[in-house]
């Protein structure tokens, strides 16, 4: 009970930090009057702004996430989330990471190299987010070494260029196979009908920040569409104190110049009739400060991560009620890491080469009564999954392991409409991989309308994920390496959530779920006696919990809140799990100001506790908040964000491999950016 008094208020200190650093933006009501009417040619209702809708309309909105039938939300076999654009921009977020934050039961971790994402109590040390399936239009983008999600500023896609983000938390491997343990996140981009014309974005911000992007869009007759961007992104970072490090020789614990991130990001896309073709790149270098796995402390210590893809689809009806959809593509992830070693010192790199390509085809029956069936079969090769690891002078090869694999799935799922406002989902998929054999996973959701306004869903399901590559096959000798692990077997999900969702009136819905995890050789980092880290199957972990979400419209202004509570433990010893928090809250909140000339968006998160190894993190609240307007200059969308206004000092816990316990997170930093469309 202590814990939630703190959690209480903490996030009522900050709350009352924010509200009156945006109440300190808020004009008079007669100033408002005597500005300007909306420009026509401004962007505050572009295309696809789900926000423009009433609500009625948006439980009606198609997504395709959570199954591969085309369906409203209120009908999907789970409790799925969507961030629109208008999201993004009010929010002022700028990676993936932070709009994830603000929905209900996730929450992130930070190390200063990668942002990790958890879920319902299960964010595991050592785990790349290979729990989440990522999806980028509907294709699978987690690379075949480390079945990375990448969230952070390694997204190969410019946030601004984001349609929406549909989330489906639980399991997903009845629809999309290995990865889809604790959610999918499908990231829709914007086509060139949504931008019509030319764009450029300049931002700048705290630490050296910059950045800049062009975009061009097109549509055309039949279908005929572009859409080309490119865009880069610099940060100098900022020096950091390290206590654990703090000795003359090193220092006094402060590492200089090791918190710079730079990237660079292309996407091009292009459509016509039932044809349409994606490519992207992202190449994002990343310093290292904290100085993991032994390295020297405030010596060169970096990550180049990058990430192409091409993804080729073709849909076409075939006949009234049968609709074929298909698609192939084609993904490369390369990763090297520079850094010093004691004594010498030693440089060493560690790297991969990743690259994966398949087809998926699938065709659904939607004439038969009653009924919607979707039949389809992927395939998948993992043509590389190579890993190394050497020192660079005198040259030694510490590890040098080429591997390949493949995957092929079957599945079907059929949307039946029963008598008495109950419909069933029933979904059904198999898998044959080469490092984890054949796995069955089924879902079943029964959905039950008792009114136009209530819907309730009770839903089971089982997902796997395979033992990457990473976990499997990695392995470089002595204290502070890594042994391989190649008897690993896959870990299994099985889960079960009770959904409530109620509509209010024409603007307001209110979502709650209750669900029960129970997973089984859970796969863990462990440390030998030697201090040799390695990956094994853990017996059991159970997870409960509740979650609460409500939204509301009222006119321009917007409310989104959330309160989760989740507890997960080992099955084996009943000990809470590393990094799983108890308690999580979130507000987010959007104002018209000055006559809807401008907007404030402001958001408030709340993580409690956390264990740590050898420690804990403690709880926090964090405050950001954004303004904007489309008329301070004419064509152009100006904004000013402040995060963490009240400049709190809060930590993540620190992954494996790192000195420290805790990681410390970010201050108070400022970002001032424009849009501006010809």
């Amino acid at each position: 009970m202590s814990d939630l008094r703190h959690f209480a208020r903490s996030a009522m200190c900050t709350l009352r930090f924010t509200l009156l650093a945006a109440a300190s933006t808020v004009v008079p009501a007669h100033t408002a009057r005597a500005v300007a009417q909306p420009d026509p040619s401004s962007s505050e209702q572009a295309p696809g702004d789900l926000t423009a809708l009433p609500l009625e309309t948006l439980m009606q909105v198609t997504v395709s996430s959570a199954s591969r039938l085309a369906q409203p939300i209120s009908d999907a076999p789970a409790a799925v989330y969507i961030l629109t654009a208008v999201d993004i921009r009010d929010f002022g977020w700028r990676t993936l990471a932070d709009a994830l934050a603000s929905l209900p039961g996730l929450y992130t971790t930070y190390d200063r190299t990668y942002s990790y994402l958890g879920a319902r109590g299960f964010q595991r040390p050592g785990d790349y987010n290979s729990r989440f399936l990522l999806l980028i239009d509907g294709v699978r983008t987690n690379d075949s070494v480390f079945d990375q999600a990448a969230i952070g500023t390694d997204f190969p896609v410019d946030m601004d260029l984001v349609e929406r983000i549909e989330y489906v938390p639980g399991p997903g491997s009845a629809v999309y196979g290995s990865n889809a343990l604790f959610g999918v996140v499908n990231v829709i981009t914007k086509t060139g009908e949504s931008l019509r014309g030319a764009q450029v974005a300049l931002a700048a911000g705290s630490f050296g920040e910059k950045q800049a992007r062009a975009t061009y869009g097109w549509h055309g007759t039949h279908g005929a569409d572009v859409l080309l961007s490119a865009s880069s992104f610099v940060s100098n970072g900022q020096s950091l104190f390290y206590p654990e490090f703090d000795t003359p020789d090193q220092n006094n614990g402060v590492a200089q110049g090791l918190d710079y991130d730079r990237s660079q990001k292309l996407l091009a896309k292009f459509a016509y009739g039932d044809f349409g073709l994606s490519m992207g790149y992202g190449n994002r270098t990343k310093g290292v400060p904290g100085a993991p796995y032994g390295a020297i402390f405030n010596a060169p210590f970096s990550t180049t991560d990058t990430h192409s893809f091409i993804d080729g689809t073709f849909q076409h009806t075939i006949a009234q009620g049968i609709q074929l959809a298909s698609s192939a593509y084609w993904g490369r992830y390369d990763y090297r890491s520079p850094s010093l070693y004691a004594p010498g010192p030693v440089e060493n790199v560690d790297g991969d080469h990743a690259l994966w390509y398949g087809v998926d085809v699938h065709t659904t029956f939607t004439s038969l009564p009653r009924n919607k069936v979707v039949l389809g079969f992927d395939y998948t090769r993992d043509a590389r999954r190579d890993q190394y690891n050497f020192n660079v002078d005198p040259y030694a090869s510490l590890l040098d392991d080429r591997r390949s694999g493949n995957r092929t799935g079957v599945y079907g799922e059929d949307e039946l409409q029963l008598s008495a406002n109950f419909s069933l989902n029933v979904g059904l998929r198999y898998d044959v991989e080469t490092a984890a054999g054949g796995n069955v996973s089924p879902r079943v959701a029964l959905a039950y309308k008792p009114t136009s306004h209530d819907t309730v869903k009770l839903v089971y399901g089982r997902a796997y994920r395979a033992p990457n590559a990473y976990e499997l096959y990695y392995a470089v000798p002595g204290a502070g390496g890594q042994s391989a692990n190649p008897s690993l077997k896959a870990e299994h999900v099985t889960t079960v959530e009770l959904i409530y969702q109620r509509q209010f009136g024409a603007t307001g819905r209110a979502t709650l779920s209750l669900f029960h995890y129970d997973i089984r050789d859970l796969i863990s980092e462990t440390t030998t006696p030697a201090g040799v880290y390695v990956f094994e199957n853990l017996d059991r972990a159970k997870a409960n919990g509740a979650e609460l979400s409500y939204e509301q419209r009222f006119g321009e202004t917007r409310i989104r809140a959330s309160y989760s509570w989740q507890i997960a433990r080992d099955g084996a010893t009943g000990d809470i799990l590393q990094n799983s928090p108890r308690h999580l809250a979130k507000l987010n909140l959007v104002l018209p100001l000055f006559g809807n000339a401008a907007r404030l968006g402001t958001e408030l998160r709340c993580v409690s506790s956390r264990l740590a190894e050898g420690g804990h993190a403690a709880g926090y609240c964090l405050g950001n908040l954004s303004v904007g307007s489309t008329r301070l200059i004419q064509h152009a969308d100006v904004s000013f964000s402040v995060y963490n206004v009240a400049n709190t000092q809060y930590a993540d816990p620190a992954g494996p491999g790192y000195t420290q316990e805790v990681i410390a997170q970010q201050g108070r930093t400022f970002f001032l950016k424009m849009v501006y469309g010809f």
